[in-house]
């Protein structure tokens, strides 16, 4: 299927921007956006994935001649105000621990870090503290933006997983370099997967979406249905697509408001839309202990039990999603297609993550969104099934393809 005229535009105005690698970074300030966001425990970081992928991006900055990195980030929900539990402290403290040798300054005002970036010697770091201490942050502040701009003599966002958010540390900044806004390893590596994925996919070119509920994803629906081949849709969303057919879903999860919707999709793209055959029911899920009390029928879609409810694809749907992907292509999947954080609910989400990694080995290009998917793909111990994105709430809007502030903003090649 060909590409209209105005993906061609969106795509390059996403994707066509200069690259830090490609810039002369001797003798500047650099101020960049990274996503330090992790996940805490016990006042502990629980996962210092997010630090750890900056590290390739952070080394070959701070081996440029004369250069210094001021690194800028949130965490948590401080809501405008400092909240020791939410502090960045712990992230410069794990810093140093990654990168032995390295000075890494922290600052404990986000908005008094002039002095400290003043005595800093070249190849050194610094971490700005919370930028969300501040409820100019989240407002986009011009004000605040400028006064984070004047840490920098260039910028570059590294931060996919804000990029959809208009902040001052990720669009406002950017009006203080004009034409010196750079994307870093982590944001090329996004754009240029899910950027190829959904504005230039090879075909055959399969979607494949679960969850819970139809109106989390019906955006996505409405975008990739046009562009791709089929659309595979699991998970509790697939009940009310299935009473939109007309068939008795016992007490499956429904969303009565949008059947009407989901019949209009079924009549315009019913070559393309794939839901399952079959499934496993049960009355009951204790999801406080992770245990299913009572039995789990597996039956047909036209048979579904009155008093039970979904939880997860069946052997029949596993064979038909499976047999599609494997010829794919190009693969976006987002969203389990059961509950797979509770056995025997999981097989089905994890013979979608083998069905993955196994056209990823045939040479096709697989993108996962994160989250669910990618704890699924973890619990499932799968390795090489493509590009796991670390974008959540940035790599849904993209794929429903809305406006990411956060790119749109980034110098454009000119070329």
């Amino acid at each position: 299927a060909a590409i209209s005229s105005s993906d061609f535009r969106r795509a390059n105005t996403r994707m066509n921007k200069l690259y830090y690698k490609e810039q002369d970074l001797t003798n500047k300030r650099v101020l960049m956006r990274v996503d330090y966001n992790v996940p805490l425990k016990d006042g502990q970081i629980e996962s210092n994935t997010r630090i750890t992928a900056t590290l390739p991006t952070l080394r070959h900055i701070i081996a440029q001649a004369g250069a210094k990195l001021v690194l800028m980030s949130h965490l948590g929900r401080p809501d405008g105000k400092p909240k020791p539990e939410c502090s960045l402290a712990i992230c410069a403290e794990e810093l140093r621990k990654l990168l032995p040798g390295v000075t890494v300054h922290f600052v404990p005002d986000c908005l008094a870090a002039a002095g400290t970036i003043e005595s800093m010697h070249a190849g050194e770091i610094c971490l700005l503290e919370n930028l969300r201490y501040y409820g100019e942050e989240e407002r986009n502040d011009a004000e605040f933006a400028r006064k984070l701009a004047a840490y920098g003599d260039v910028f570059i966002n590294d931060a996919f997983g804000t990029a959809h958010r208009a902040h001052a540390s990720t669009e406002g900044v950017t009006h203080f370099f004009q034409g010196r806004c750079y994307a870093g390893d982590l944001m090329k590596r996004e754009l240029d997967y899910l950027g190829d994925a959904v504005y230039a996919p090879v075909h055959p070119f399969v979607v494949i979406l679960g969850g819970a509920k139809i109106a989390d994803k019906i955006k996505v629906v409405e975008n990739l249905v046009q562009k791709c081949d089929k659309l595979l849709i699991g998970g509790g969303m697939a009940y009310t697509f299935l009473k939109a057919q007309g068939k008795e879903i016992g007490r499956c999860l429904l969303q009565g408001d949008k059947i009407r919707m989901c019949q209009r999709l079924l009549a315009q793209y019913k070559d393309k839309i794939v839901l399952p055959v079959d499934g496993k029911y049960t009355a009951q899920v204790d999801f406080k202990n992770r245990r299913v009390p009572g039995p789990v029928v597996e039956c047909d879609v036209d048979h579904i039990p009155a008093d039970m409810e979904a939880c997860d694809i069946g052997s029949r749907t596993v064979e038909l999603f499976s047999g599609i992907i494997q010829g794919a292509r190009t693969v976006v999947w987002n969203g389990p297609v059961g509950i797979f954080e509770i056995e025997p609910f999981n097989q089905g989400t994890q013979a979608i993550a083998r069905a993955v990694q196994h056209a990823t080995a045939q040479g096709a290009k697989c993108v996962i969104g994160g989250g669910d998917s990618e704890s699924a793909i973890k619990q499932a111990k799968l390795e090489n099934v493509g590009h796991i994105s670390t974008g959540g709430g940035a790599s849904l809007e993209f794929l429903e393809g809305k406006p990411m502030p956060g790119i749109a903003s980034l110098t454009s090649k000119t070329a």
